[in-house]
C-alpha cells in the first residue's frame, strides 16, 4: 500500500498533544520515475519535482522554523521490505510550528508538488527522550 496523503486521525492526535514540545519529522521518500503532470513540474523526474518543492518552500518562506538536520539516500531496509530513495530528518522548534505549516494555504498549494513527486512516503513524528546534545 502506498501513502502520500496525511492520516487525518494521526493529525488530530498531533493537534491534541503538547503544542510547545519540540519535534523532529522523519521523512521516508520514494520518488516517481516521472512527476505527475498538472502540478507545475511537468516533464521532471520525481526527484527533480521534490527538489522544486524544496525551492518553493524556501522562496515562499513556508518553513515555519523547520531545519533539516540530516538528509541522505536510503540504501536497504534491513527489517521489513519497503524501499526508499531518500530519508530526511527535519527539526521543528515546536509541534505547533509544524501544525501551522500544514494549515498554511501557501504551503497547502506547494504540497501538491510534493505529492506529484512521490509514489510513496512516510512522515513520522518523533520526540526526544535522551538529553539533547550541546
Amino acid at each position: 500500500m502506498f501513502h502520500i496523503d496525511a492520516n487525518e486521525e494521526a493529525l488530530e492526535a498531533m493537534r491534541q498533544a503538547d503544542p510547545s514540545q519540540p519535534i523532529v519529522m522523519l521523512n521516508l521518500l520514494r520518488f516517481r520515475d516521472q512527476a505527475l503532470e498538472g502540478f507545475g513540474v511537468d516533464g521532471l523526474t520525481g526527484l527533480q519535482a521534490f527538489q522544486r518543492y524544496g525551492q518553493l518552500n524556501e522562496a515562499d518562506d513556508v518553513r515555519f522554523g523547520s531545519e533539516p538536520i540530516w538528509l541522505g539516500p536510503a540504501h536497504r531496509t534491513i527489517i521489513g521490505d519497503e524501499q526508499w530513495d531518500l530519508a530526511i530528518l527535519v527539526r521543528y522548534p515546536t509541534r505547533q510550528h509544524f501544525i501551522d505549516k500544514l494549515d498554511d494555504p501557501t504551503y497547502r498549494e506547494i504540497s501538491l508538488v510534493r505529492a506529484a513527486a512521490l509514489i510513496d512516503s512516510r512522515l513520522i513524528e518523533l520526540t526526544q527522550l535522551l538529553p539533547a546534545l550541546s
